[in-house]
Order: structure tokens, then C-alpha cells, then sequence
């Protein structure tokens, strides 16, 4: 029996290509698997000493070569295969163990050349490992070390089924794929538009219970690319706390900290079902959460709280007494998490901010499954600093309300639409998300707003095809408006902030987030 085993990966190759020796296999290999295969005391071949022929082209060129895909291809069931092996005095090779050459990681660092990333295109290897896979039934086929344990452990029994065959080689085939979408992702980093053809790596990070309810099945599964994408955010945070996530936990973890990530002053956001029902921008972090929390208590109450600057001590303890499934923030400090630490319910995550936060907008393609298909976008990622307010009122808003306006229009970013939220000292006090229609929604903020409302200004994501939004506004004591505009009747909505001294401004951009 003969195995190849040439890895980047070098996790357990030595005990591996140790054990396979020992089973009876020819181990052969290339470069540094096999000199480190030769420094443990493995039995160990060149592959050249298959072929016949020296490796060239700076071992661009070195199994690429019929005594190697001949062994690899060769049916073993089909006597003409079989014959013409024989007829070319090539032997046949039972396993394959090859991953491939770190292109992902050799990207990412900073100033990798074109050059420097086309030499960690591996050919040979994915040529090998497609090979082994296309003839499952005959070759073993592994790039996976953690499958090395349970391959030697069949083998000295005997032999490997051929389900186990399959489930090898459908991972082969699924490592090359994500292999050649790293690859393609790279390459069209700095191309425009979108691609006639794309393909999206995944990985999986862990199973879940269930899915959002119990009778579906779930998993959780993190998209690998390479650029300025780092692993950041609730996809790779990392849990000091509490029980297992769920999928509806993810969910609203995930808009939580795409709230407070979207704003550069300290931020508390406290999510329900995906959408702020709390939200505060204030120096002292503690008081940002108190803030929130004022928005709406009765909704935090089972929420999610997110904040873009270290948990203190005096945040956690205004935590106290509120049922949280989640807190997520990009640190601890440590006496508020041996606080926070007390609550056995309560799942603690820290994640990293995203690339370049606090300085410019983080720019990635957005998916949104359909049936059957994915919709694809760019990211809704507008600089606070790129706001263009229009002012199309009589009365132009104050600095206090500037201020507010621009707080509450990246609130409704992340609103359902059609989403209305009322804000005042860069605090959300009423918010109406998901209605069909818009005026219901902003009776909802000014219902949840209260006494709070008077004084505030309005933010909607969308624009007013009727002016009876205005008038709800002025009827609870709304002092200035952020929309879109756009609409055909906005003559009838600046007439009636007008009649009420209401400062309104139009920005020109929508933010419908269905």
C-alpha cells in the first residue's frame, strides 16, 4: 500500500504518517512534510521517487505527473484500468493526506504582494486531493487532521467503509471549494460590481439547539473571506459566560452590536427581537445604559445589551435587577464581570470592533436568503460626518437638535421600516418599527415616548407620502424632523411643520430595513 502525505498543516502528520507505516503503507512526500517526516524518524520516500523526475520550477512542479494520477485515478474494480497501470510499470496509491498552502492567512498580512500571494496558490495539492476524492472507493482522501485518529484506528481493524470513503471525500471536495473561493475573493478585492458567478465560503462555528423554534434543526456557521474582513463581531466573539446561544440570541446579539458599532461616541443599545427598544450616546458609559434603559424598561426585560466601550463596574450595577439573556461589549472591566458573573442566566460575550471603527464606515456585502436564492447588496454604511441635512423649513434646527437628529437617523438605520423614533439628548425615547403603515408606527414611538416626546425630534426612515406624520409630531410637542423627502406631496409636509415652528430636514437617503 502506498500514501502521499504532503500538509501545510502539520497538526499529528508525524503520528500519522507513523502509524500508517506501521499498518504496512510507503509513505512518500515533498519539501518540509517530509523533512519534518524524516527529523521524527518516519519512514518517509520522495515523491520524486514515484515519478522518476525532480521537482522544478521551485516545487511549482512536482506531482503533477502520470506516476502520481495514474496510481491515484486508476479504477481498481475495472481490469483495463488495472492493465494499463501494469502496462506502464505504475503502481498504484491507496490514500492521499494533503491540505493546502495558507493563502487566507498569507493575505491578510500587511503589504503581501500580488506576487507573494499567487506563490501560495497551491495546483498540485487540490489536483491531488479532486483525484483521491473522484476515486473515493479505491483512495482514502484526507485534509482534515482531526480525521488522522479515526482513519488509523478503521485501518488497523481492516479497512475503511465506503460511507466513511464518501464523508472523506465530500469534505475534500468541500475544502478545495472554499480553497478556490479564497482565491476568487482576492482577486476581485479591488474589482467594482458584483461578479456574473460567486460562491460563499462557511465554516462551522458550533450546532445549535434549535433553530427559531424547536422543531428546526440548526447551525451555526461563520462566512470565511480575505481582505480587510476581519473575525470580528458576534460571528467570532467569545463567550465568558452563561449557557449555550441560541439561534434567536445570534440574532438579536448580532443587531445589538451592529447598533452600537455604528456609532463612534460611547453607546448602549438594548435590542428585542432585532430591533432597539433602548438606545443612549453619553460619555460616562453607565449612564448610556441607564439612558436606554429609560427608553423602554417593560421591553428590556428579556433583551439584549450592547455596548461599544468596556463594561464598568457602575454599568453592571445599573444592570442589576433586569432579566438580560445577552451582554456584549469589546471588554470587562474585571470587578463588573465578577458581577455580572452572579447572574447564572446571563450570557456574557466580548467581541472585537470591527476594522478601522470609530474611523470610517465598515463596507461588506449583505445576503438576504429567498427561497431558492440570496439577494445581494452592499452594506447600508453611511460616515456620520456624510450626512447632507437639507433644511426645508422656515426655521432651520438648533445645535441641540442637530445633534439629536443625527443620533435619531442612525437609529432608524437599524429600525424595521417602516420605522419612526423619537429622540431627545441623544437618547431613543419612543421607536415604532415593522407597521405597514408609517403613521402607526409613529403613534407607536409616541405612545411608548410618553411625557418624554415633548422636546424631541423625529427621525424616520423613509419618506412621508402625507403630512399626518408632521401633525403627530407636533401634537405631542416634537420640535424638529429628519426624513428622506422624496415624495410627491412633501409641499403638504413642510406646510404643516411650518404652521407648527417645526425645524425639518431632508437628507435625501432612505434606510429601509425590511
Amino acid at each position: 500500500m502506498r500514501a502521499i502525505v504532503s500538509v501545510s498543516d502539520k497538526a499529528g502528520v508525524t503520528d500519522f504518517a507513523r502509524g500508517l507505516s506501521k499498518l504496512g503503507f510507503e509513505v512518500f512526500s515533498t519539501g518540509g512534510t517530509k523533512k519534518a517526516l524524516a527529523e521524527a524518524k518516519v519512514p518517509v520516500k520522495s515523491v520524486s521517487d514515484i515519478t522518476g523526475f525532480p521537482e522544478i520550477l521551485d516545487g511549482r512542479v512536482k506531482t503533477l505527473h502520470p506516476m502520481v494520477h495514474g496510481g491515484i485515478l486508476a479504477r481498481r474494480n475495472l481490469p483495463a484500468h488495472m492493465a494499463e497501470l501494469a502496462k506502464n510499470k505504475i503502481q498504484p496509491i491507496d490514500l492521499i493526506a494533503v491540505n493546502l498552502y495558507p493563502f487566507v492567512q498569507t493575505v491578510a498580512k500587511e503589504g503581501v504582494t500580488i506576487d507573494e500571494a499567487l506563490e501560495n496558490i497551491d495546483i498540485g495539492g487540490p489536483t491531488m486531493i479532486r483525484a483521491a476524492a473522484k476515486n473515493f472507493p479505491s483512495v482514502i482522501v484526507v485534509v482534515d487532521p482531526a480525521d488522522y485518529p479515526i482513519i488509523l484506528e478503521k485501518l488497523s481493524k481492516g479497512d475503511l467503509e465506503l460511507a466513511e470513503r464518501k464523508r472523506l471525500a465530500q469534505k475534500a471536495f468541500q475544502h478545495v471549494a472554499i480553497y478556490d473561493t479564497a482565491i476568487s475573493q482576492y482577486l476581485r478585492l479591488d474589482m467594482p460590481g458584483f461578479p456574473e458567478e460567486m460562491t460563499i465560503a462557511m465554516k462551522k462555528r458550533y450546532g445549535l439547539r434549535y433553530g427559531e423554534n424547536p422543531h428546526q434543526p440548526a447551525a451555526f456557521y461563520a462566512e470565511l473571506t480575505v481582505g480587510e474582513k476581519k473575525p470580528t463581531g458576534v460571528t467570532w466573539a467569545q463567550q465568558l459566560w452563561g449557557k449555550e446561544l441560541s439561534f434567536n440570541n445570534i440574532l438579536d446579539a448580532d443587531a445589538a452590536w451592529g447598533v452600537v458599532t455604528d456609532y463612534a461616541a460611547p453607546t448602549v443599545a438594548v435590542i428585542k427581537h432585532t430591533n432597539p427598544c433602548g438606545l443612549a450616546s453619553h460619555k460616562d458609559i453607565a449612564e448610556a445604559y441607564k439612558r436606554a434603559f429609560s427608553g423602554d424598561p417593560i421591553a428590556a426585560f428579556g433583551g439584549i445589551v450592547a455596548s461599544n466601550r468596556p463594561v464598568t463596574l457602575a454599568m453592571a450595577e445599573a444592570m442589576k435587577g433586569v432579566f438580560y439573556e445577552i451582554a456584549i461589549a469589546p471588554e470587562y472591566e474585571k470587578a463588573a464581570l465578577e458581577f455580572l458573573q452572579r447572574r447564572p442566566d446571563l450570557r456574557i460575550l466580548v467581541a472585537e470592533l470591527p476594522p478601522g471603527y470609530g474611523k470610517r464606515e465598515p463596507v461588506y456585502l449583505d445576503f438576504r436568503r429567498v427561497k431558492g436564492g440570496f439577494l445581494v447588496q452592499s452594506s447600508d454604511s453611511i460616515p456620520e460626518k456624510n450626512v447632507n441635512m437639507k433644511t426645508v423649513t422656515k426655521r432651520a434646527p438648533t445645535k441641540a437638535e442637530v445633534d439629536d437628529l443625527l443620533f435619531a437617523w442612525r437609529a432608524v438605520k437599524h429600525i424595521k421600516s417602516n420605522a419612526i423614533g423619537l429622540a431627545k439628548d441623544k437618547t431613543l425615547v419612543g421607536m415604532g418599527a415593522g407597521q405597514p403603515s408609517r403613521i402607526i408606527s409613529a403613534q407607536i414611538a409616541i405612545e411608548k415616548a410618553g411625557d418624554k416626546a415633548k422636546g424631541s425630534v423625529l427621525a424616520s426612515d423613509a419618506m412621508f407620502p402625507f403630512p399626518d406624520v408632521v401633525e403627530a409630531a407636533a401634537a405631542c410637542g416634537a420640535t424638529a424632523i429628519i426624513q428622506p423627502g422624496g415624495s410627491i406631496r412633501d409641499e403638504d409636509s413642510i406646510k404643516a411643520a411650518d404652521a407648527h415652528n417645526i425645524a425639518m430636514v431632508f437628507t435625501g437617503e432612505r434606510h429601509f430595513r425590511h
